[in-house]
């Protein structure tokens, strides 16, 4: 009953029956977004994320599926983003690099496609995309110093981080004209080659990430001094980035 998928398919219908029977006709639409959707699932390592739009997302409404949670749990079912068709739209401006996250890759599961066609300001996500470089580097280097400096440490760190910069990543691509690909890895090569980075870092980088390669404690700290040095670079780019006026929509 509580068998984690092999791929995210495998739960759909059963996901959707038990929201229909707790939510009825205040259920919009049931879309699956993040590494399920990008074809980077991997079972028993990935959760499963869903957005569910409801007519009506209030506190009480919400507390009806709380006993279903602990069974979505032990599916690798993330707790789900509750959200209404009105509060995507007023958002656009306030999170324009999570909405574009979610629309760039997704996966309709039932009902209304809320996603399609959204479309975000360059000029709001260029300045989003500033505070989120400044923002994170700051966490950054406070990680580095939190881990001690232990290599055990460092692809958790490294994959945390670059989890959390690969929205930027796929919105500075956006705002810069450029397709950026689903896959993480994908956009990873595309900014480098976009931005003119260190592929050969970056590429050691994701080895680590993967465990394919170890580093010592030297080149660690070498490794982690040349990641902040470009993304402080990435982060200077965008500072500079003049977006054009953009035609009302």
């Amino acid at each position: 009953m509580a068998k984690i998928p092999n791929r995210p398919e495998e739960i759909f219908q059963e996901f959707t029956d038990n929201l229909k029977a707790v939510y009825g006709d205040s259920l919009i639409s049931v879309i699956l977004f993040g590494s399920g959707a990008r074809g980077e699932y991997r079972p028993k390592k990935s959760d499963l994320n869903f957005l569910i739009v409801l007519k009506d997302n209030s506190p009480s409404e919400l507390a009806k599926c709380q006993r279903q949670l602990t069974k979505w749990y032990k599916r690798n079912v993330a707790i789900p983003l509750f959200l209404t068709e009105q509060y995507i739209q007023a958002s656009l401006d306030t999170f324009p690099i999570e909405f574009l996250e979610m629309s760039s890759a997704y996966q309709l599961v039932w009902g209304k496609d809320v996603l399609s066609g959204l479309r975000s300001s360059k000029a709001n996500l260029r300045l989003q995309c500033e505070r989120e470089f400044k923002g994170k580097l700051l966490h950054l280097r406070h990680a580095f110093l939190e881990s001690q400096g232990k290599v055990k440490d460092l692809p958790a760190l490294l994959s945390t981080s670059i989890a959390a910069f690969a929205p930027i990543f796929r919105a500075l691509l956006y705002i810069s004209d450029i397709e950026a690909p689903r896959k993480r890895a994908d956009l990873i090569k595309q900014l480098y080659q976009s931005f003119h980075l260190d592929s050969s870092l970056f590429e050691t980088l994701l080895q680590i990430v993967r465990k394919e390669k170890k580093a010592s404690e030297t080149e660690a700290e070498y490794l982690f001094d040349k990641y902040v040095e470009e993304i402080d670079k990435l982060s200077r780019i965008v500072d500079q980035l003049v977006i054009e006026k953009e035609e009302n929509r």
